[in-house]
Order: structure tokens, then C-alpha cells, then sequence
């Protein structure tokens, strides 16, 4: 065991400007890929469902792929060039920019410039979080490391959940009526008949991120300034090399990082793909997409209010396994539910539709579904933060969180392309998300054998 690192607290506003990283990420997560342009690529965009999944599903793997190679070596130089914000402020700007002019992705717009933009903005977004998270282990002791994760998780989801309700309420208009769903029409003059109200979601996210990134900048406290750029290009790989050979003597971490290796890969392509996966099948408006995740994210608030208690009494590894479980069945409830049926059959389901909202039995039975999902989806990935934070001194933070984010991502790529791939083969979107289930599994079983120590005060995982 390495010596007992001693962390000096910092202000309040300190650890609330690194919280609300979180709550201005959040919202390009939720409206832009999941909710609202993702559904509005596949049913709108695209020439088929099938074919808008497909394409969906290969973007996030592009973009998985960029960032599982890269993640490890920015962390490493980051290490050396000491502070994260400057990191942080370039891939911002990528990020701004590339969803900015997702505005132009009206319908019949190339399917491909569209993908590239928004892959750019997934890179950009992660390698931001990679440094955000970087900064963790020297703003609080190591015992209340859980507790501001999980917080500043559902601090996300409610910034999400904000986002969402905005544009459901006054921007997402009703294609046969154009009204809103409390009967206003979309504000800004948005025309739903093009996109508008979906397309728009990329500039507000932009500008979302803009404005509540800013107490990070102003408050939270960075590391000291390192080496130059180009000696630290040179160090960082350097020091790369050497820590994935010393990962490997760390065999409580290695096998975490393995373990959340496969379970991520399902958990990113569940989140990616659930909203499109429901768009196709029941032919949901964004209005019902919309209200979809604003339940779920209400949901996610409250599982990661609770996570962050189980966390600092029981454990990350706790957390982190009770929420894999649910993810697992809820996963085989949504790929086994269909027009008339759940569970493959095994419990009929009315076909008749009340003509409302999630009119028909099988509708209901996702959204039920969908509310595990949101129990879960916040702790599985908070907690999993907290767990490494707690496993490593913030002198090595920079690159232990690079090869977190590569354990995250580095088949990341797997996980969309399985599914975009029996999708395609299949002619089945069902067939295709049900892969993500062997991905929840597997991390899984790998994960029960990790050890406990990295969960306990002041101790560092060897």
C-alpha cells in the first residue's frame, strides 16, 4: 500500500463548480443523443429506421474508437503539463462548435457530415470529462469521493432533465398541429416540419455548456503548472509506457478496469441507442421521446441520491454491481417487448391503444422498464468514478483516469457496431440491442472477483 495521500478540502464553491460540469455536460447527453436528435436522426433523417440505427450505431463507434486511443495519452500529458483547464477549454471549444452546426441537419442533409459532427462532439465531450474527473481526488478526501460523484451525477441529470422538459414544453412542436405540448407554438418561429425543434437541440446544448462551465473555470482549484508542452509530450508518453506496464502489477485495479471495459461498452450503447430503439418501434413523436426521458431522468435523480449514501456506508463495488443487475434485466425487458407482448410472449399484451400518450399496454410496459434503467444508469457510472478516484493519489490522477476512459471506451466501438451490425443482418433493431445484454454480463462477472480495498478511507488499490 502507498502511502496515505492527505488531501486539503477545497471551498465550497470549489466543489460546486466542479459539480456543475456535470449539469452543463448533461444536457448534449440527453437531448442531443439520446432523447431528441438521436430519435430525429433515425425516424427522420434516415431512409429507414433500420438504416438511421445502423449509421447511429457506427458514429458512436467511430467516435468510441478515437477516444479509446487517445484518452490514456492526453491523461498522460496532462499529468505533466499539470493544469486540466486548458484541456478542458480546447475541447470545449471542439465540442461548441460541432453542435452548433448540427442546426444544419435538415432533413435529406448528408447522412454522413451529420454523423461526422456529432462523433466530433462525443470526443470532444469525453476527453473534456476525462480531465474534469481528474480533478477529483484533490478537491475532498477520499472518504467523501463517493458522495460529491454520485451528487454531481444526479446534479447532471436534473440539468439534463431542465433541458428536456424545455424543449417537450416550447420547443418540440406536434407534426400534424405544429402546437407544443401545452398548445403553444414552438418558440423562435421553429418549424417542426423540418427538424427545427429537434435540430435546435444541438446550438442549446452548445450554448448550455458554455454558460455552466464557467464556475469550474472561475472557482475550482487546479493543479499547478508543469513542464512545457512539448517536453511534456514527450514525458507523458513516456510515462504512459510505464504506467500501463505498473497497472498490470495492480491487480485489484486491472481487473476493475477490465470489468468496466465490457460492462461501459453496454451501458454507453444502452444509453445511445434506447431512445432510437423505442422511436422505431412504437413510432414515438419527440413529444413521447421527450417525456420519456424526462421520467427516466426524474428517476435518475432520485437512484443517484440514494447511490450516494450506499456508496460512502457499503462501497463503490456494491453500487456499481446492484446496478449492473438491474440494468441487465431491465435491458431484457425492453429488447422482449413488443406491439402485444413482454418477455417474448410469456405475458400477453392488449394490442388496443387508448389513443393518448404510451397509449397501447406494450408502451406502458417499456416506460416501466425504462424507470429501472433510470435507477440504475447514474450510480453504475458515478460510482464507478468513485471507485478509481478513491484507488489513486491526484499526483497520478491525469493518466490513471486516461486509462479509465480507456477502459471505457476501448471497446466502446464493440458494443454500437454489434449492434448496428444483426441489426442490419437481422433486419431486426430487437435482435440488435439484445447483444448489450451479454456485454452487461459479462463485466459483470468479472467484477465479483475485484477487490474491496479501494472502497475503504485514505487507501490506495495495489
Amino acid at each position: 500500500m502507498a502511502a496515505v495521500e492527505t488531501v486539503q478540502r477545497a471551498s465550497g464553491r470549489g466543489i460546486w463548480g466542479w459539480m456543475f460540469f456535470d449539469w452543463a455536460a448533461q444536457p448534449f447527453f440527453t437531448v442531443v443523443t439520446t432523447f431528441i436528435f438521436g430519435p430525429y436522426f433515425v425516424s427522420r433523417m434516415a431512409s429507414d429506421p433500420t438504416a438511421g440505427q445502423a449509421a447511429w450505431g457506427y458514429g458512436i463507434a467511430a467516435a468510441g474508437l478515437v477516444i479509446a486511443v487517445l484518452s490514456p495519452v492526453l491523461g498522460s500529458i496532462a499529468d505533466q503539463t499539470g493544469p486540466r483547464k486548458p484541456w478542458i477549454a480546447f475541447f470545449a471549444t471542439i465540442k461548441i462548435v460541432s453542435l452548433t452546426l448540427l442546426w444544419f441537419a435538415a432533413p435529406g442533409s448528408n447522412l454522413f457530415l451529420v454523423v461526422l459532427l456529432f462523433s466530433l462532439a462525443s470526443v470532444a465531450a469525453e476527453f473534456s470529462t476525462v480531465f474534469n474527473d481528474s480533478m477529483m481526488p484533490r478537491l475532498v478526501p477520499k472518504e467523501e469521493i463517493g458522495r460529491i460523484s454520485n451528487v454531481a451525477w444526479g446534479l447532471g441529470y436534473l440539468g439534463g432533465m431542465v433541458a428536456l422538459i424545455f424543449v417537450v414544453l416550447f420547443l418540440a412542436g406536434n407534426l400534424e398541429t405544429g402546437k407544443t405540448l401545452i398548445g403553444l407554438d414552438p418558440l423562435f418561429g421553429l418549424n417542426p416540419k423540418l427538424g427545427e425543434d429537434a435540430r435546435f437541440t444541438g446550438p442549446m446544448s452548445a450554448g448550455w455548456y458554455f454558460l455552466f462551465i464557467l464556475p469550474m473555470f472561475f472557482f475550482t482549484p487546479d493543479a499547478t503548472k508543469g513542464i512545457p508542452i512539448g517536453p511534456a509530450v514527450r514525458e507523458g508518453l513516456s510515462e504512459l509506457k510505464s504506467t500501463l506496464a505498473e497497472v498490470r502489477q495492480r491487480s485489484g485495479i486491472l481487473r476493475f478496469l477490465l470489468a468496466r471495459m465490457i460492462y461501459q461498452d453496454g451501458v454507453n450503447a444502452l444509453l445511445a441507442l434506447g431512445g432510437t430503439f423505442a422511436a422505431g418501434m412504437f413510432h414515438w413523436s419527440i413529444t413521447e421521446i421527450g417525456l420519456f426521458g424526462i421520467i427516466l431522468n426524474i428517476v435518475a435523480i432520485f437512484g443517484c441520491w440514494i447511490a450516494a449514501r450506499l456508496d460512502t456506508a457499503f462501497g463503490s463495488k456494491h453500487v456499481v454491481m446492484i446496478a449492473l443487475v438491474m440494468l441487465s434485466v431491465a435491458t431484457i425487458g425492453v429488447v422482449s417487448t413488443g406491439p402485444g407482448f413482454t418477455l417474448l410472449g410469456l405475458i400477453p399484451l392488449s394490442t388496443a391503444d387508448s389513443g393518448g400518450l404510451f397509449g397501447t399496454a406494450a408502451e406502458k410496459a417499456y416506460i416501466l422498464y425504462g424507470l429501472l434503467i433510470g435507477l440504475a444508469f447514474g450510480p453504475v457510472q458515478a460510482s464507478s468514478r468513485s471507485y478509481m478516484a478513491r484507488s489513486v493519489t491526484a499526483a497520478e490522477s491525469g493518466r490513471y483516469f486516461g486509462i479509465y476512459a480507456l477502459a471505457g471506451r476501448a471497446t466502446s466501438f464493440l458494443a454500437p457496431f454489434m449492434v448496428a451490425t444483426i441489426t442490419t443482418m437481422s433486419d431486426s433493431p430487437r435482435l440488435g440491442m439484445a447483444a448489450i445484454i451479454l456485454f452487461l454480463g459479462i463485466g459483470m462477472a468479472i467484477l465479483v472477483g475485484t477487490p474491496y480495498p479501494a472502497d475503504k478511507p485514505r487507501e490506495t488499490l495495489r
